[in-house]
């Protein structure tokens, strides 16, 4: 194959991942209108962001055995097609619930793809330096994708309804469907793989029930009943999960790699980073909008750094991993997450200047720890397990995503709930959706008297920030953790 049909399937590659990846955070800056557009409640918000990632993760690992199976080419087609159908349907959805069911079939098409992607550049680039570098722009699409979806979301809402951020996917797949079926070559699949549906549903019927647990405990007046049931049945789900994997003779899920520090590290590092990045954002890009009011394209362009610097570092990451080894980049690039996070925790307030240097230092170093991760989870595995490979990565990275917008939204009601408990008078509190988020406290406001309304929209944005600034520390905190296990891990 010539360098540059390699090169150009890369191009196809990374243009659906950025598609799913911009998918996971599209809506951040869209959430506000689109919650005024359908009229979607605090738990239908939570639910349109995270049915995506929850899906996708609990999928990703048999669609990887599926790819090893049938061929990577044949999923990453179907899943295109899956992505650009369900992309129109989202597009115009008459309600919140259609948006969600579409969201949940995007998901579908996204676990499909996302194997399918790593394990085409694992058969595509045989060299070592080629695959390294593949691999660091896979991870800087990845984590800058992520980081870009806000601004995409952005830069259409100051022109187009809520739904052109869906419907921007069509032409997109449409084009990369004609190359992909033209040029990437159709690699023959495995026909004795085995397939394990039901272990792929045990697993994704788990995380849904341990993250609606977590969202619970985010509400002001939870549910402990509901709370315990989901925790219980995501327990029992995810350890029959373990035992079946333990027991079968063709495993989707090898749990011997993670005996070996090296994997391990890498998975603690693609999860803890993909956890704080989507959680970071998808508070910051609400904090820009609902306190400091900016216009979507505004809050849109003031989230440029953070994508920008991921993919500066990603090929930089993915050129000199082999010169510095991977646990040295994978703990240096999570203490650098972590001091920058920490960074912008002290300076959120500060000039505009100080904000962008810290945000363009956090998008570099954790676009770094992503390809530190994303190359060394894929080159410790067999060409043959390409496919359960790279499901365990991007489960790890949809897993993080999940947690961390189940995390970090959690969090932020919680604290939001209790400071204004404590902040708002009664005679401003009488409609109780004044305590679920800062979105119904300032619809609320602006039925109410211009006095009174200042003084309610002041006291709610300052409960935000209360709850903005415990996310951003606990995310600090968990970076700082992971670059521990990673520094200390032994086998």
């Amino acid at each position: 194959m010539s360098s540059k049909r390699r090169w150009l399937i890369l191009a196809i590659i990374s243009s659906a991942l950025l598609l799913i990846v911009i998918d996971m955070t599209v809506l951040y800056t869209a959430l506000p209108t689109l919650t005024r557009e359908l009229g979607a409640s605090a738990s239908q918000k939570l639910w349109i962001i995270n049915i995506y990632a929850l899906i996708a993760a609990g999928l990703l690992l048999g669609m990887g055995t599926l790819g090893d199976r049938l061929g990577h080419k044949r999923l990453f087609i179907g899943g295109l097609s899956v992505f650009g159908v369900f992309s129109l349907i989202a597009a115009f959805s008459p309600s919140a619930n259609v948006l969600i069911g579409a969201r949940g079939f995007l998901a579908v098409g996204a676990a499909m793809m996302m194997p399918a992607t790593l394990a085409l550049i694992r058969l595509t680039f045989n060299d070592e330096r080629e695959q390294a570098m593949a691999f660091g722009i896979w991870a800087s699409v990845a984590s800058g994708g992520a980081a870009l979806g806000p601004v995409v979301g952005g830069l259409l809402l100051e022109h187009f309804w809520w739904g052109s951020v869906f419907l921007i996917n069509v032409p997109i797949v449409l084009v990369a469907l004609l190359l992909g079926v033209t040029l990437i070559p159709a690699h023959p699949g495995n026909p004795r793989r085995h397939w394990d549906w039901l272990g792929s549903l045990q697993v994704m019927i788990g995380l849904i029930s341990i993250a609606y647990a977590v969202k619970e405990l985010g509400k002001r007046s939870p549910s402990f009943a509901a709370m315990l049931v989901a925790i219980l049945l995501g327990t029992l789900f995810l350890v029959l999960f373990i035992r079946r994997q333990r027991r079968a003779a063709q495993p989707m899920l090898e749990l011997s790699l993670f005996a070996e520090p090296l994997f391990r590290n890498a998975v603690i590092a693609a999860l803890a980073s993909a956890l704080a990045f989507i959680g970071m954002e998808l508070v910051f890009s609400q904090r820009l909008q609902l306190v400091l009011g900016m216009s979507p394209l505004a809050s849109a362009l003031f989230i440029l750094p953070l994508p920008l610097g991921s993919f500066v570092a990603g090929p930089l990451a993915g050129y000199y991993l082999s010169r510095l080894g991977s646990r040295r980049m994978l703990f240096w690039t999570l203490l650098l997450s972590a001091v920058a996070m920490l960074a912008y925790l002290l300076l959120c307030n500060a000039a505009v200047p100080l904000q962008i240097a810290s945000l363009a230092l956090l998008g570099m170093a954790m676009g770094a720890a992503l390809t530190a991760a994303s190359s060394t989870i894929m080159l410790s595995v067999p060409t043959d397990q390409a496919g359960m490979a790279a499901s365990i990565e991007e489960v790890s990275f949809e897993l993080g995503g999940a947690a961390g917008v189940t995390l970090a939204g959690s969090l932020l009601s919680a604290m939001y709930a209790w400071s204004t408990s404590l902040t708002v008078p009664p005679r401003l509190g009488q409609n109780p959706v004044t305590f679920e988020s800062l979105d119904d406290a300032l619809l609320v406001a602006a039925t109410l008297p211009s006095d009174d309304a200042a003084l309610l929209t002041g006291l709610a944005r300052a409960a935000f920030d209360t709850g903005f600034i415990a996310v951003l520390a606990v995310l600090a905190a968990l970076l700082l953790v992971a670059a521990l296990l990673v520094r200390f891990s032994r086998r």
